[in-house]
């Protein structure tokens, strides 16, 4: 038994006859004969009296009309609900913690302005997470500040982005004009949790400066590191972006590196078998226009030198 049966068997109901069923349906008669008798046979009942060619509902079939309109009444609602979901189009934006932070709210924003009838989804995480959404096709399209790994990824850089070293106004870098790199050896860090792409560029410069990490402290977000900063006198290193009301307030101090060797860009990342649709489109335009450094406030800093480079 199929809702097919039941719509066919109300029609029948109806009309009274077979034939006008069979037309209202645009199916042949044959076919209307055929399910009445499936249904008739399914649940062992005679459904119409067949008197002078004309169909009479039986008091069976009275009871199965009754439910049976029901049944159909919340198939139709069903396939209606289900179908407008299917025509609700949808744009899936996954996001390191950085941009979350920084610039993700404010390109969902202009986003809805330009396409208000897309269901916008977005999903932040680190780096490595983010790379296994796009493998796993959860998310359509990535902006992160990490490296990619993936070759089936494709990643494009976009928006100017920098790290500083941060410390408290209480710590003793933050009286000094100039600081050496080799200052930094087995200092207090705190540090994002491993898969974050602002600890993989700062290990690895470290590590091909040959000065060693004290990692004291291990978060996976901004406002933990900048909380052991401030009240543990932790070191940290950090995108500008993310500190810009601390420093306002006095309470981070910021050191930039004088080589810009913590430069970096906040990059698009997407699948290379991903079709671009005209809404993903339209978000890569977005993040082509939007206006991110240009913005901050010139800090007073301090300088990271390195001697050996």
């Amino acid at each position: 038994m199929t809702i097919r049966h039941l719509k066919i068997f109300i029609e029948v109901a109806q009309c009274g006859k077979m034939r006008s069923a069979a037309e209202r349906l645009f199916v042949s008669q044959p076919t209307i004969s055929q399910a009445i008798r499936e249904l008739e046979q399914h649940y062992g009942v005679l459904l119409f009296q067949r008197i002078k060619k004309r169909l009479y509902i039986t008091d069976e079939g009275k009871q199965l009309l009754f439910y049976a309109k029901d049944v159909v009444e919340q198939f139709d609602h069903l396939e209606e609900k289900m179908f407008n979901l299917s025509r609700t189009e949808k744009v899936k934006i996954g996001a390191t913690v950085t941009v979350g932070e920084c610039i993700l709210s404010d390109i969902i924003n202009q986003f809805k302005i330009k396409e208000p009838t897309v269901e916008v989804y977005s999903y932040a995480n680190n780096t490595e997470r983010i790379e296994e959404k796009l493998l796993n096709g959860e998310i359509d399209i990535g902006i992160i500040e990490g490296k990619i790994k993936s070759p089936n990824l494709i990643s494009i850089p976009k928006i100017k982005d920098y790290l500083v070293l941060v410390c408290s106004n209480q710590h003793p870098f933050a009286k000094k004009d100039v600081i050496n790199l080799k200052e930094l050896a087995n200092k207090s860090f705190a540090m994002r949790e491993k898969g974050s792409g602002t600890r993989e560029l700062f290990e690895e410069y470290m590590i091909k400066n040959k000065v060693p990490i004290k990692t004291v402290f291990e978060g996976n977000s901004p406002e933990s590191i900048k909380r052991e900063v401030v009240e543990n006198n932790c070191l940290a290193v950090i995108s500008i972006g993310l500190v810009q009301k601390e420093v306002q307030d006095s309470k981070i101090h910021i050191i930039k590196n004088a080589n810009e060797g913590w430069n970096r860009y906040l990059s698009v990342v997407y699948h290379k078998d991903k079709e671009l649709t005209d809404k993903i489109r339209c978000i890569i335009d977005i993040i082509n226009n939007y206006k991110y450094l240009q913005n901050y406030p010139k800090f007073q800093s301090g300088m990271l030198i390195n001697e050996t480079s």
